[in-house]
């Protein structure tokens, strides 16, 4: 008779387990902004006391608030917010504002600009600050979203996190990347880049470009090589963290260092074996691209770990 009830045991302290692990609620919050309403997810510890709030800004893209787009469903970001919510830190994730127009909002798409991310994460910012709920908030951009939070941060947060963050102009990135993907494109590239850089929209170039150079994206790219991610992190009088992977293939770890050695007494960590969307990827390029559209891959420990200790610091 006993070995009848072991089952049965295990699967009540399982069930129980799993309950207890979970020690923090979910509250959809929609901001207001100049733009548009901004939808996301607040994870809030069960706790009585102030904590810390960190709000995650998602990477480039119509990027949800789980680190996913209609391409790629990877969780990154959901399970990051998770995951410091079990330790006693508060969490507001938001989908990029993109999501929330309709294939009739053409134009207002079409006007989006750098700038308006910016403004977005400043109002989010902003509304969680007027709470008055929390220790701290430290605001913390993945991929493109470092270079919007670093500039949303400034004057405005207490902390800042750069999550596989670049360190350079997106045009150098885009030319390194061309030249790297297709060389024969790269000077057909680099002049777009500098035309666009003084600010004045090109009408004519290799249509096996138009994906990066589509008229309607220019206006967006004009706003967004303004920033220098080196120039922008200077101006942050907070605590600064820098991460990145040694396996990502989208952001190089010189990236990081370059952040690093633009802003004095900032942190910076590399977390070996952890690629851009945060999972730990110990075989080839394959295993590394296949992770993207894996969401029930969790992303590494450690980095839980290194934002805890910086944030609880």
């Amino acid at each position: 008779m006993k070995i009848k009830f072991i089952p049965l045991l295990i699967a009540f302290i399982s069930t129980f387990s799993f309950a207890q692990e979970k020690n923090y609620s979910e509250t959809e919050i929609a901001i207001p902004t100049n733009s548009v309403t901004i939808n996301g997810t607040l994870l809030s510890p069960n706790s009585k006391e102030m904590i810390p709030l960190v709000i995650l800004i998602p990477g480039s893209g119509p990027t949800d608030r789980d680190g996913n787009n209609i391409s790629m469903k990877n969780n990154s970001l959901r399970f990051l917010a998770e995951d410091l919510a079990k330790e006693n830190i508060a969490v507001y994730r938001y989908d990029k504002s993109v999501l929330s127009f309709t294939k009739e909002d053409k134009e207002k798409i079409d006007s989006l600009t750098f700038k308006t991310f910016i403004h977005e994460a400043q109002s989010v910012i902003s509304y969680f600050k007027n709470k008055n709920k929390y220790s701290k908030i430290i605001v913390a951009g993945h991929s493109q979203g470092s270079l919007v939070g670093m500039i949303a941060a400034q004057n405005n947060a207490d902390a800042f996190i750069s999550l596989e963050g670049a360190g350079r102009t997106i045009d150098e990135i885009l030319v390194e990347q061309i030249g790297l993907q297709a060389p024969f494109l790269k000077e057909e590239t680099q002049r777009v880049l500098t035309e666009l850089k003084a600010g004045k929209t090109v009408e004519e170039f290799n249509p096996m470009l138009n994906s990066l150079f589509n008229k309607s994206v220019q206006p967006f790219l004009i706003s967004w090589i303004k920033y220098n991610p080196q120039i922008e992190i200077k101006k942050l009088t907070i605590p600064v963290l820098i991460i990145n992977g040694s396996k990502d293939i989208q952001v190089n770890i010189s990236d990081a260092e370059l952040l690093h050695q633009a802003i004095k007494n900032s942190n910076m960590e590399i977390i070996e074996g952890m690629n851009h969307i945060f999972k730990e990827i110990k075989g080839d390029m394959n295993e590394n691209i296949l992770s993207y559209t894996n969401p029930d891959l969790s992303i590494m420990k450690t980095l839980t770990e290194i934002i805890s200790t910086f944030i609880k610091k």
